[in-house]
């Protein structure tokens, strides 16, 4: 007897023992998501009106799936448009505590300003062209984030674009980067932000699907301001290129309903065969406000203006500069300015309406003559 209430002690310890160890383990959470965007434009080109039409779309449609396990967090998210599947998002990281984590993956890497909202929810509609010129899309890579009450630094590793889309047997050898922003935001209260803050990075010359330009080349571009037509505005191709160097200081002021955000780029391509470098620039700055609501509020993990709540109007206006020619270089990839003004409608948690009106202009490009396009828009998104 006394054998048996021993055993039996030693079972229902186990058995204790077990279920404290379930219930320490974390629980798996997963979570569906999804986003529509249906736009319709009204586009008005002093060139290339064959290319430029009006119309409607749905320029990106996503389905994906996010989890968490305990410190552990990932994403994988499809999009698609007009009869093409592509991959978005893939990644998983590691959060250390509240305050660091490391992500792995393929993703917007932290880089300026416009790393704190993805495509979809650029304030304008679309994002600034210098951005689209002088930033990355996606990349494989690493990055480690540490946020604080006052600070945000990141820093990463990664591989060119087209390491996702070929294999190194047709790439070759991929080029690699580095990349780092800096913030420094010591007001964060809703309806009174500050923030100042600069990226940099340094990248190898990208593959090209031309032998004699493989590894030697970048091409720096931006679209005319609509995904209804996706058109090239202005292009530059720097061949014969080494490495590119650039950096970008930001800006961002909020006091009650009004905010506004700024940010400039440098790029510098050096090149081979004594060759003279190749300098782009550009600028933009956004100014936006209120006309329903109480003030704009941050995001500490993003460092930027977080999407604002359900049932707030507002107002912007937005100029962006962008050069990507360079006469010393003999590259003449067009000067652009564009003048933007837009209303957003934040319905509800999961839906946006917005409407915009732009003005962009073109010089300078070779090969094409000066041209300037005027585009009506609106958009309604749906995200869950």
């Amino acid at each position: 007897m006394r054998r048996f209430g021993f055993l039996l002690t030693i079972i229902l310890t186990c058995l204790v023992s077990r279920a404290q160890q379930v219930t320490d383990e974390p629980k798996l959470e997963v979570k569906p998501s999804g986003r529509i965007l249906f736009d319709a434009a009204y586009l008005n080109p002093l060139h290339q009106d064959d290319e430029l039409e009006s119309g409607v779309g749905i320029p990106d449609m996503r389905v994906g799936v996010g989890f968490t396990y305990g410190q552990w967090k990932g994403k994988i998210d499809m999009g698609y448009a007009y009869g093409k599947v592509n991959m978005k998002d893939v990644w998983v990281q590691y959060n250390f505590n509240k305050k660091n984590f490391v992500r792995g993956g393929y993703f917007i890497h932290q880089y300026g300003y416009q790393s704190c909202t993805s495509s979809s929810f650029k304030e304008t509609m679309e994002e600034p062209q210098s951005n689209a010129a002088f930033n990355d899309d996606r990349m494989i890579g690493m990055m480690y984030e540490y946020t604080s009450p006052k600070v945000l630094a990141t820093v990463s590793g990664v591989v060119e674009p087209d390491a996702m889309k070929q294999n190194t047997n047709v790439t070759g050898s991929e080029a690699i980067g580095a990349l780092t922003r800096l913030v420094w935001h010591p007001h964060v209260e809703r309806g009174h932000l500050l923030h100042v803050g600069i990226s940099g990075g340094v990248e190898g010359a990208r593959y090209d699907a031309h032998e004699e330009l493989k590894h030697k080349q970048f091409t720096l571009s931006s679209n005319w301001p609509t995904r209804v037509a996706k058109i090239k505005a202005q292009q530059a191709q720097i061949t014969d290129a080494k490495t590119m160097f650039k950096f970008t200081p930001e800006i961002l002021f909020s006091k009650g309903r009004f905010a506004m955000a700024g940010q400039y780029f440098w790029n510098r391509i050096t090149r081979r065969n004594n060759l003279d470098a190749f300098t782009g620039s550009g600028a933009y700055v956004t100014v936006r406000g209120l006309i329903k609501g109480d003030g704009y509020k941050y995001t500490m993990n993003d460092g930027g203006i977080d999407t604002p709540d359900a049932g707030f109007m507002e107002l912007l206006f937005q100029y962006n500069y962008t050069s990507l020619s360079d006469a010393k270089a003999g590259i003449h990839g067009g000067y652009l300015n564009d003048w933007t003004i837009a209303y957003n409608y934040y319905v509800n948690k999961y839906m946006i309406w917005r409407i915009r009106a732009s003005y962009t202009k073109v010089t300078g490009r070779a090969n094409y003559a000066d041209n300037e396009v005027s585009i009506l828009e609106t958009r309604f998104q749906v995200k869950f």
